[in-house]
């Protein structure tokens, strides 16, 4: 009896694993962070799952919706505290710099938030509970659903700058030039420079920051809304 043939396989690799959203995302956060935001096309996406470029439309419409995945997908290590009229304020600031934090870390992501609208679970998640404490806090309903959306670009426009001017400084040093030009301005000149000259690159990043969404806030919870 002749012995059956055994079929061999002309793969020379594994069989490719399925591809859906969460795989289409996880090698987008894989790209961008090995080789940065502007090298993720959807042909070097393409490239690191293996597939075609067309294949990933099914996914995903576009780039920039790409980009909203990946900010929903780093959103969902980030910690939200509890909702709670005790120390709200700060919770606020804590959820706001952390958020910025994460984006710091991806500042050309930043910039392409800055021109998007994330609808993503998670995004959904982090306006929920900003919604929560600013109602905790007595702030009117009115007055945090209005003063979510600048609370949020002022952190993703501080990441955005922050982020890109420590890339552009580290490359040119030109912080190290404003700051210079500042110090050496002539009172005769520049009047008002001079007398705030101590104060315009004094305090941390931390603390700037801290006060920045203060401030924010502040005029949030006090400021008069029109009338309808």
């Amino acid at each position: 009896m002749t012995p059956r043939r055994v079929p061999v396989s002309r793969r020379d690799r594994p069989a490719k694993a399925p591809l859906s959203r969460e795989a289409v995302v996880a090698a987008g956060l894989r790209v961008m962070r090995a080789e940065g935001l502007e090298r993720l096309t959807m042909r070097r996406l393409a490239a690191e799952l293996d597939t075609g470029a067309a294949s990933l439309y099914v996914y995903v419409d576009n780039l920039a919706e790409l980009h909203g995945a990946l900010l929903d997908e780093l959103l969902r290590d980030t910690p939200l505290p509890p909702v709670a009229a005790d120390g709200w304020q700060d919770a606020v600031i804590d959820v706001l710099e952390r958020y910025t934090r994460m984006l710091w870390a991806h500042p050309s992501l930043a910039r392409s938030v800055l021109a998007l609208h994330p609808s993503g679970p998670n995004y959904l998640r982090l306006i929920d509970c900003l919604l929560g404490l600013l109602a905790a806090g007595g702030v009117p309903s009115r007055a945090a659903a209005w003063g979510i959306d600048p609370l949020l670009q002022l952190a993703t426009a501080t990441a955005a700058e922050q982020g890109t001017r420590r890339e552009s400084a580290e490359a040119t040093g030109e912080e190290q030039h404003l700051e210079a030009a500042v110090r050496e301005a002539r009172p005769a000149d520049y009047p008002n420079i001079a007398g705030a000259r101590d104060d315009l690159f004094s305090g941390t990043g931390e603390q700037r920051l801290r006060w920045y969404f203060s401030a924010l806030l502040a005029g949030i919870a006090t400021t008069p809304q029109p009338t309808a």
